[in-house]
């Protein structure tokens, strides 16, 4: 039976640690798929901070904890890490990016269509404003600059869902084999810890990574853009669901 303390001083658990922690930053850095979705979706929606910080989280939860759920299961059945690649289960998990990368252009695709019947219509849309006192107030204006009251738009709502979603069907390609590689040498608390570790990192390098482009994306003079906002997050969308289906980010 494998044991946890042995594991953990012979460092071989360790060693696995650190990968985890090394390719949970990586693998999110890497992809822009982790958090570009969230920043322009966030200006597009006049999301608040809270609300992207909170959407970001979650969706980062999501995207680990679907991964992990496999993970235990194959490393309880017994599944050896070696064993991992070319399986059917490393199969299916392919078929999971794949289903994510497709999901995401098709919901670009419709936002850019959305975005730009809004564009002709002339369509109101909303901003985020920071005050002096750190207080935030979100309100709409029309492209001809007439200001109104924030009235929640539909897609405002089901946005985050959608987005939810996809990240689930996003795998973490690299989680299951380190799970696999714990078990084998430290049982079900080698597995808890890589990934702990991993989960960790890369929801914490999501939110950061999301925290600090929405810093700077609202220091640039992109005001003569909003018109095609949605159209833009959009396209965003699409660009990173082409990276991971034909790049393979």
């Amino acid at each position: 039976m494998a044991d946890l303390n042995i594991a953990l001083s012979s460092g071989n658990l360790l060693i696995l640690l650190g990968t985890a922690f090394s390719l949970g930053l990586l693998h999110t850095v890497l992809g822009p798929d982790h958090y570009l979705p969230f920043v322009m979706m966030a200006r597009a929606q006049g999301w608040s901070r809270r609300k992207t910080a909170i959407v970001t989280f979650f969706c980062g939860c999501g995207h680990v904890l679907s991964s992990v759920v496999i993970g235990a299961f194959l490393a309880w059945a017994g599944m050896a890490a070696t064993e991992w690649a070319g399986s059917r289960w490393a199969f299916w998990h392919d078929v999971r990016g794949n289903l994510s990368a497709w999901l995401l252009i098709g919901v670009g695709v419709a936002f850019i269509v959305w975005g730009i019947v809004r564009a002709f219509r002339g369509a109101t849309h909303s901003h985020a404003h920071l005050h002096s006192d750190t207080t935030e107030h979100i309100h709409e204006h029309s492209h001809q600059h007439s200001h109104a009251h924030v009235h929640t738009d539909k897609t405002s709502s089901i946005t985050p869902w959608v987005l939810f979603i996809i990240f689930i069907f996003g795998p973490c390609e690299s989680l299951i084999p380190l799970m696999l590689s714990a078990w084998s040498i430290s049982g079900i608390g080698g597995v808890a810890l890589v990934s702990i570790v991993f989960g960790l990192t890369t929801v914490i390098t999501i939110m950061g990574a999301v925290a600090l482009l929405m810093v700077g994306i609202n220091r640039l003079p992109l005001d003569s853009l909003d018109r095609w906002s949605t159209s833009l997050a959009g396209l965003s969308l699409v660009a990173c669901g082409a990276a991971i289906q034909w790049l393979g980010l």
